[in-house]
Protein backbone atom coordinates (compact mmCIF):
# COMPACT_ATOMS: atom_id res chain seq x y z
CA UNK A 1 0.00 0.00 0.00
CA UNK A 2 1.30 3.41 -0.98
CA UNK A 3 1.72 6.04 1.71
CA UNK A 4 0.44 9.53 0.98
CA UNK A 5 2.73 12.39 1.91
CA UNK A 6 0.95 15.62 2.74
CA UNK A 7 2.30 19.01 1.73
CA UNK A 8 1.22 22.56 2.53
CA UNK A 9 -1.09 22.71 -0.50
CA UNK A 10 -3.12 19.87 1.04
CA UNK A 11 -4.30 22.44 3.59
CA UNK A 12 -6.08 24.20 0.70
CA UNK A 13 -8.56 21.38 0.12
CA UNK A 14 -12.15 22.25 0.82
CA UNK A 15 -13.28 25.78 1.57
CA UNK A 16 -10.83 28.32 3.00
CA UNK A 17 -11.12 29.49 6.58
CA UNK A 18 -13.97 31.97 6.95
CA UNK A 19 -13.22 35.67 7.01
CA UNK A 20 -14.90 37.02 10.13
CA UNK A 21 -16.57 40.34 9.31
CA UNK A 22 -15.66 43.33 11.45
CA UNK A 23 -19.32 43.92 12.28
CA UNK A 24 -19.87 40.49 13.83
CA UNK A 25 -19.57 40.65 17.59
CA UNK A 26 -16.64 39.04 19.38
CA UNK A 27 -18.88 36.36 20.94
CA UNK A 28 -18.67 34.49 17.61
CA UNK A 29 -15.07 33.57 18.45
CA UNK A 30 -15.58 33.11 22.17
CA UNK A 31 -14.47 29.64 23.25
CA UNK A 32 -13.43 28.51 19.75
CA UNK A 33 -10.10 26.65 19.51
CA UNK A 34 -8.18 28.88 17.10
CA UNK A 35 -5.45 26.26 16.45
CA UNK A 36 -2.71 28.82 16.98
CA UNK A 37 -0.62 26.46 19.15
CA UNK A 38 -0.86 23.67 16.57
CA UNK A 39 0.02 26.09 13.76
CA UNK A 40 3.01 27.31 15.75
CA UNK A 41 4.20 23.71 16.12
CA UNK A 42 3.77 23.16 12.38
CA UNK A 43 5.86 26.23 11.54
CA UNK A 44 8.48 25.21 14.08
CA UNK A 45 8.67 21.73 12.53
CA UNK A 46 9.03 23.22 9.04
CA UNK A 47 11.71 25.59 10.29
CA UNK A 48 13.71 22.77 11.91
CA UNK A 49 13.26 20.13 9.20
CA UNK A 50 13.05 22.42 6.17
CA UNK A 51 10.74 20.05 4.25
CA UNK A 52 7.13 18.93 4.67
CA UNK A 53 7.51 15.10 4.64
CA UNK A 54 9.09 15.28 8.12
CA UNK A 55 6.09 17.22 9.51
CA UNK A 56 3.22 14.86 8.62
CA UNK A 57 1.78 14.67 12.13
CA UNK A 58 1.74 18.45 12.49
CA UNK A 59 0.06 18.93 9.09
CA UNK A 60 -2.63 16.35 9.93
CA UNK A 61 -3.27 17.83 13.39
CA UNK A 62 -3.55 21.35 12.01
CA UNK A 63 -5.86 20.29 9.17
CA UNK A 64 -8.20 18.48 11.59
CA UNK A 65 -8.22 21.39 14.03
CA UNK A 66 -8.78 23.97 11.25
CA UNK A 67 -11.68 22.02 9.74
CA UNK A 68 -13.41 21.77 13.13
CA UNK A 69 -12.72 25.46 13.90
CA UNK A 70 -13.99 26.67 10.51
CA UNK A 71 -17.19 24.64 10.77
CA UNK A 72 -17.91 26.02 14.24
CA UNK A 73 -17.21 29.63 13.20
CA UNK A 74 -19.45 29.32 10.13
CA UNK A 75 -22.29 27.93 12.25
CA UNK A 76 -21.89 30.73 14.79
CA UNK A 77 -21.81 33.45 12.11
CA UNK A 78 -24.99 32.10 10.51
CA UNK A 79 -26.66 31.77 13.91
CA UNK A 80 -25.67 35.35 14.71
CA UNK A 81 -27.20 36.62 11.45
CA UNK A 82 -30.37 34.62 12.10
CA UNK A 83 -30.71 36.14 15.57
CA UNK A 84 -30.19 39.60 14.08
CA UNK A 85 -32.99 38.95 11.59
CA UNK A 86 -35.33 37.87 14.37
CA UNK A 87 -34.50 40.41 17.04
CA UNK A 88 -33.20 43.69 15.64
CA UNK A 89 -35.57 46.42 14.37
CA UNK A 90 -37.05 45.37 11.03
CA UNK A 91 -35.72 48.37 9.11
CA UNK A 92 -32.21 47.72 10.44
CA UNK A 93 -32.45 44.04 9.52
CA UNK A 94 -33.57 44.88 5.97
CA UNK A 95 -30.77 47.44 5.68
CA UNK A 96 -28.31 44.76 6.79
CA UNK A 97 -29.68 42.36 4.17
CA UNK A 98 -29.11 45.03 1.52
CA UNK A 99 -25.55 45.52 2.78
CA UNK A 100 -24.83 41.77 2.60
CA UNK A 101 -26.31 41.60 -0.91
CA UNK A 102 -23.99 44.41 -2.04
CA UNK A 103 -21.02 42.52 -0.51
CA UNK A 104 -22.06 39.47 -2.55
CA UNK A 105 -22.21 41.55 -5.73
CA UNK A 106 -18.75 42.99 -5.04
CA UNK A 107 -17.29 39.52 -4.38
CA UNK A 108 -18.87 38.21 -7.61
CA UNK A 109 -17.24 41.03 -9.56
CA UNK A 110 -13.87 40.37 -7.92
CA UNK A 111 -14.28 36.68 -8.76
CA UNK A 112 -14.80 37.53 -12.44
CA UNK A 113 -11.64 39.64 -12.42
CA UNK A 114 -9.68 36.88 -10.68
CA UNK A 115 -10.76 34.37 -13.33
CA UNK A 116 -8.34 36.09 -15.71
CA UNK A 117 -5.35 35.47 -13.45
CA UNK A 118 -3.26 32.40 -14.16
CA UNK A 119 -0.95 30.29 -12.10
CA UNK A 120 -0.94 29.58 -8.41
CA UNK A 121 -1.68 33.20 -7.44
CA UNK A 122 -4.83 33.18 -9.58
CA UNK A 123 -5.91 29.88 -8.04
CA UNK A 124 -5.39 31.19 -4.49
CA UNK A 125 -7.39 34.36 -5.19
CA UNK A 126 -10.27 32.43 -6.75
CA UNK A 127 -10.23 29.88 -3.91
CA UNK A 128 -10.31 32.62 -1.27
CA UNK A 129 -12.98 34.68 -3.05
CA UNK A 130 -15.16 31.61 -3.60
CA UNK A 131 -15.04 30.84 0.12
CA UNK A 132 -15.91 34.42 1.09
CA UNK A 133 -18.73 34.47 -1.45
CA UNK A 134 -20.28 31.22 -0.16
CA UNK A 135 -19.96 32.34 3.48
CA UNK A 136 -21.59 35.71 2.74
CA UNK A 137 -24.43 34.04 0.82
CA UNK A 138 -25.11 31.71 3.76
CA UNK A 139 -25.04 34.64 6.20
CA UNK A 140 -27.57 36.51 4.02
CA UNK A 141 -29.72 33.39 3.82
CA UNK A 142 -29.69 33.04 7.63
CA UNK A 143 -30.53 36.75 8.08
CA UNK A 144 -33.41 36.50 5.60
CA UNK A 145 -34.65 33.37 7.37
CA UNK A 146 -34.74 35.33 10.64
CA UNK A 147 -36.54 38.25 8.99
CA UNK A 148 -38.99 35.83 7.39
CA UNK A 149 -39.74 34.22 10.74
CA UNK A 150 -40.54 37.63 12.22
CA UNK A 151 -42.77 38.56 9.26
CA UNK A 152 -44.59 35.21 9.55
CA UNK A 153 -45.22 35.88 13.26
CA UNK A 154 -46.65 39.34 12.51
CA UNK A 155 -48.94 38.00 9.78
CA UNK A 156 -50.34 35.30 12.10
CA UNK A 157 -51.05 37.92 14.76
CA UNK A 158 -48.46 36.81 17.27
CA UNK A 159 -46.22 39.77 16.60
CA UNK A 160 -42.54 39.80 17.31
CA UNK A 161 -41.41 39.59 20.89
CA UNK A 162 -40.89 43.17 21.87
CA UNK A 163 -37.72 44.22 23.54
CA UNK A 164 -37.75 46.17 26.78
CA UNK A 165 -38.09 49.92 26.35
CA UNK A 166 -34.78 51.71 26.12
CA UNK A 167 -32.84 48.64 24.98
CA UNK A 168 -29.82 49.62 22.90
CA UNK A 169 -28.54 47.75 19.85
CA UNK A 170 -24.90 47.71 18.75
CA UNK A 171 -22.69 46.21 16.04
CA UNK A 172 -19.13 45.94 17.18
CA UNK A 173 -16.57 46.95 14.60
CA UNK A 174 -13.68 46.25 16.91
CA UNK A 175 -15.76 44.78 19.77
CA UNK A 176 -14.23 46.86 22.52
CA UNK A 177 -17.11 48.11 24.62
CA UNK A 178 -20.32 49.11 22.93
CA UNK A 179 -18.87 51.54 20.40
CA UNK A 180 -16.15 51.29 17.82
CA UNK A 181 -12.80 53.07 18.09
CA UNK A 182 -14.23 56.24 16.54
CA UNK A 183 -16.95 56.38 19.15
CA UNK A 184 -19.84 55.76 16.77
CA UNK A 185 -22.26 53.00 17.60
CA UNK A 186 -23.81 50.65 15.11
CA UNK A 187 -26.68 48.29 15.93
CA UNK A 188 -26.38 44.60 16.92
CA UNK A 189 -28.60 42.29 18.92
CA UNK A 190 -27.61 41.95 22.54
Amino acid sequence: MEETILVGDDLMRGPPSPVIPKDIASHVLEGVELCDGILKNLFLCLQINDIEPFCQDEIVLYRQCAEKRDKEIRERMQDSEYKLGVSMPLEGAKERATQLQSEITLLERRMILASGLGGMEGFRQRWSLHGQLEDTRKRLEALNHGIGKRENQSSTGEGPKSSPAGKRWFFCTRCVGSANSKGSSIQLYS
